[in-house]
């Protein structure tokens, strides 16, 4: 199927759904019409319901200015005697909203992509009105309201989810006599940013909260909750200076706020996403026609309510907006301050980069954080450049262990005019690397065979060198395809190549601790004897070297998954399967049977950041030859106590030894030879010399000694 026919299809299937709720909006103006009450359909445009606190938004009464609207996605009025007006191929949520505000007979409105409809009623007047809309599309409820508190130059003030409600973030709870005055309370909120609101409609309290679906996106705190209205703020300003966005592969939305023609590139309709007048969470380019660009304020955070609100269309894509970062940089007297504003939650750490541990600030979970660096810190590192120009590299690392492909290298920069005093800054966002040499070997233990080593996402190539964020597979393979055995792993470990930093991606049942740094281990397709694990590459602050250390366990004749709980962006927990598993009991065996152990792979990779700062020194130099995967059986690891000898440096110095013996003899035997010549002896004399004090190395093929010493206590070659 070509892409410009699966780009019609999915087109013609998005337009039938819009004439199929067309129709079905002509059928109830027909055949519904008589199924209202007189006393429904006959209530005035505006008149006091049960939300009712002022003058209707489409009264003299209301000042212009004052006139708000209000979102309920996944809900239809259905109110045929009411209807004003239906119009299709309205592409634009927008322009619906605006269409309704200049009709001063306008109280509410459907939408869905391609059809607008106005009703001269709304659903606080006829509640029974208002229905969740008929699987498979869904519609968006908009409702005009005339506001006590002034509304932003946004289409709309106010998303409402029903039967919801944001738990554990209230920053006060007041009393509101209806909805209507919560959002408003909500609105009108001055001694802190008020993002969302619940309204308890038993108790009429009203719960003002500083976070909402976004800045949370990933916990449990939205949740559903009878009789509770949540109310999301529309107006908050988000920072869209440095955003991040996420592919979600293979499903697009069946309705979206604006379609755009015409659009040349996906980074266009980035930025139309970006700078729309609305908060814009997620695009898609391409897939619904050539050059069309689709926009939403919903993503999967927002969308928790809706019964299945994504089309499956292969190949497609929708991009979500993830997080964004405002930077500002304060330049003082005696230090520069790098401040910080996200649109979610932050948990991590920011520091300069060369200091992570000295010059350094932990954040756990906030939106606004700072890093303050004085210029005669030594331990923040700040360069100066010339006289009054003073510069340094700053890194927002979301993990508190490791460099991520989502971590971001800032450039920051304080110019002091020493003439005049005036001050200026600049950030530098450009994320620019290049890539060095890395290392990927394989060591063979008894056993049976087994080997450890990073390779691609298909496990087939091996990987020489890698930049974080890179795709990249951890594979467990038994070589010997004619073994009995299979395996499984548990207690993988990523170390730090310097100091003790460590993080446990695979825990001792088994399971990924964190999905989105290492996912579940799972058997190829074509052999049960080789297990792999999805990452993408990540580095240690301080080392670009880092070390995976597993315990492997053989079992026959296969080896039983391990179920695993895995969440998921929106919260929701999903079950996955695990070739990694909690070692078993062993029972005790006769003397003389050797049982089953346990074996230790070690490996090593050297990664570098994708951070374009300039280096004040070489990258080390690491050679394919200077590693090799360690084996060692775990109930050894107490009695390998020993030397560690490094074998290509046991050669290298065997050989400068052996070099150095040969001149001396030479010279000696030199020597020897003039001054019998001198002595005119006729008698030739025959010299046989022997090399002293070299010894052959031991012809083991494990020559390099066992890794840890006593329970994994040293780290280092």
């Amino acid at each position: 199927m070509t892409r410009s026919y699966r780009r019609y299809l999915v087109t013609l299937l998005l337009l039938l759904q819009t004439i199929s709720r067309y129709g079905q909006a002509i059928a109830a103006e027909s055949t519904h019409a008589t199924d209202l009450s007189p006393s429904s359909a006959s209530v005035p445009s505006g008149l006091s319901g049960p939300d009712y606190t002022g003058p209707s938004a489409g009264s003299d009464e209301c000042d212009p200015e004052m006139v708000g609207f209000e979102l309920v996605t996944g809900y239809v009025y259905t109110a045929p005697t009411n209807m004003l007006e239906s119009i299709p191929g309205t592409l634009m949520l927008t322009d619906c909203l605006e269409t309704c505000q200049a009709n001063d007979s306008c109280q509410a409105v459907n939408y869905e992509t391609g059809l607008c409809v106005l009703f001269s009623s709304n659903a606080d007047s006829n509640p029974g009105a208002l229905s969740q809309s008929q699987f498979p599309v869904f519609t968006i409820y908009a409702q005009k309201s005339c506001l006590a508190v002034k509304p932003c130059e946004r289409a709309w003030c106010i998303d409402r989810v029903q039967g919801h409600r944001l738990q554990g973030h209230a920053r006060r709870t007041m009393t509101a006599s209806s909805r209507q005055h919560c959002l408003e309370l909500c609105l009108g909120e001055r001694d802190f940013l008020c993002r969302s609101a619940n309204y308890i409609n038993a108790t009429k309290q009203c719960e003002l909260s500083d976070m909402d679906r976004l800045t949370v996106a990933g916990s449990n705190a939205f949740q559903a909750a009878k009789s509770v209205d949540y109310l999301e703020n529309h107006c908050v300003e988000e920072p869209v200076k440095l955003c991040e966005f996420k592919k979600l592969t293979g499903r697009i939305l069946k309705t979206v706020d604006s379609v755009y023609q015409d659009v040349s590139t996906s980074d266009e309709c980035r930025e139309l996403c970006l700078n729309s007048p609305f908060r814009c969470h997620s695009y898609d380019y391409g897939d619904t026609g050539d050059m069309v660009c689709r926009l939403s304020h919903h993503s999967r955070a927002t969308l928790s309510d809706i019964q299945e609100p994504y089309l499956d269309v292969p190949e497609a894509a929708t991009y979500e907006l993830s997080s964004c970062y405002n930077v500002t940089i304060d330049c003082r007297a005696g230090d520069m301050v790098t401040r910080i504003q996200t649109s979610k939650l932050f948990y991590g750490k920011v520091y300069a980069k060369g200091s992570p541990n000295s010059c350094v600030q932990d954040v756990k979970g906030a939106l606004e954080f700072e890093l303050r660096m004085a210029y005669d810190d030594l331990e923040c590192n700040i360069r100066q450049q010339g006289l009054g120009r003073y510069l340094n590299d700053v890194i927002i690392q979301h993990h508190d262990t490791i460099v991520t492909s989502s971590d971001l290298g800032l450039a920051v920069t304080c110019q002091y005019d020493l003439t005049n005093k005036t001050v200026s800054n600049e950030v530098d966002l450009g994320v620019h690397g290049d890539i060095t040499p890395a290392l990927s070997e394989e060591v063979i233990v008894d056993s049976p065979n087994v080997a450890m080593k990073i390779t691609d996402r298909s496990g087939n190539e091996a990987i020489p060198s890698a930049e974080v964020g890179d795709p990249l597979a951890l594979k467990f393979e038994i070589l010997d395809p004619h073994s009995p055995y299979e395996i499984f792993v548990r207690e993988l470990v990523a170390m730090d190549g310097v100091d003790s930093s460590e993080i446990v991606l695979i825990d001792s049942d088994g399971c990924p601790t964190d999905h989105v740094i290492m996912g579940p281990l799972y058997k190829s397709a074509t052999t049960g004897k080789i297990l792999l694990s999805h990452f993408d590459a990540f580095k240690f602050p301080s080392s670009e070297v880092v070390q995976f250390r597993a315990l492997v366990t053989p079992c026959m004749p296969t080896c039983e998954p391990v179920q695993c709980d895995q969440e998921e962006t929106t919260g929701e927990l999903r079950s996955v399967i695990s070739f990694g598993r909690r070692r078993r009991r062993r029972r005790s065996t006769a003397v003389g049977t050797q049982s089953r152990e346990d074996l230790l792979l070690v490996q090593s990779i050297q990664i570098t950041d994708k951070f374009g700062f300039e280096r004040d020194g070489k990258l080390p130099n690491v050679t394919s030859a200077t590693r090799d995967t360690i084996f060692v059986e775990s109930e050894d690891i107490s009695s390998s106590m020993g030397m560690c000898i490094n074998l290509g440096e046991a050669i290298v110095a065997g050989t400068v030894f052996l070099v150095a013996q040969i001149a001396i003899i030479a010279a000696w035997t030199f020597t020897w030879q003039r001054r019998r010549q001198m002595l005119k002896h006729q008698e030739a004399l025959s010299v046989s010399v022997s090399v002293p004090g070299m010894h052959s190395m031991p012809g083991r093929t494990d020559s390099l000694c066992k890794l840890y010493d006593g329970g994994y206590s040293a780290r280092r070659f």
